[in-house]
């Protein structure tokens, strides 16, 4: 069987047999793969715990017909150590793997832009330098940039007049003005669309100045970019209930 070497993120993994597994990674030069990772499940297993999700691996692996076999594993990463001392860390962890599965939803089909943006995003949930549901609201914002759903928080998503303008409407993508209005469309306070615009680009003194003037924004954003993420996968995450909203935000290093 041919072999090819590539590195990734282990999105998920499910048992296969008595001592195999299944993984899903996402990868950086063949997109999301389904590899089989033989005796991973026995105690004597050596790189076992070098596939398990957050992980960020240097793996090689044989091409099969169904599904492809991983032969060496070497941790490049360990984020998992990061994310799971923490709950708000490790549950908007596991929202961004769910995310970068979702979003490359072709087999072997090449998403660099979706895998950097994967890795960074993990990296900084896990040195805790910044709030988990600022990082969270920020890598959606970012990965449905990359996959072509980029929302506008200044000009008008219908004939493109700048702002700032009071409405918001997923369908549209993004702000309207008042003669481009949709029924429906959401009302929010201009402190929030100021929130999501900082967090889309990365302006984090911006993001901090905000949250800290103007608290309750933050929940009204991570309630937009919720909807606005389910509406264009056209179904909920199923790990983003699990992620706790409007509590006291916890820095940890």
């Amino acid at each position: 069987m041919p072999l090819y070497r590539d590195e990734a993120v282990v999105l998920r993994t499910h048992k296969l047999g008595e001592a195999d597994r299944i993984v899903t990674l996402l990868t950086r030069h063949h997109g999301r793969v389904r590899a089989v990772a033989r005796g991973v499940r026995r105690t004597t297993s050596r790189w076992g715990s070098r596939l398990e999700p957050f992980t960020h691996v240097d793996l090689q692996l044989a091409e099969g017909r169904n599904l492809d076999t991983i032969t060496q594993a070497e941790t490049l990463t360990p984020f998992g150590a990061g994310m799971g001392i923490d709950y708000d860390r490790y549950t908007a962890g596991t929202v961004m793997l769910e995310t970068a599965e979702r979003f490359v939803v072709e087999e072997k089909e090449p998403a660099v832009q979706q895998f950097l943006l994967l890795v960074g995003g993990l990296r900084a949930m896990a040195t805790g330098q910044r709030a988990p549901g600022h990082v969270l609201d920020s890598y959606l914002l970012r990965s449905l940039a990359v996959a072509g759903y980029a929302p506008t928080f200044e000009h008008c998503a219908g004939c493109g007049i700048e702002g700032p303008h009071r409405y918001f409407n997923n369908s549209s993508g993004g702000v309207l003005c008042v003669t481009c209005r949709i029924p429906g469309s959401a009302t929010p306070a201009p402190a929030t669309l100021l929130l999501l615009g900082a967090l889309l680009t990365g302006d984090w003194p911006e993001v901090e100045r905000l949250t800290t003037t103007e608290p309750r924004s933050e929940r009204e954003a991570s309630g937009l970019v919720a909807a606005y993420l389910s509406w264009h996968l056209e179904r909920d995450l199923r790990s983003l209930p699990y992620v706790e909203r409007g509590r006291p935000r916890r820095v940890q290093v």
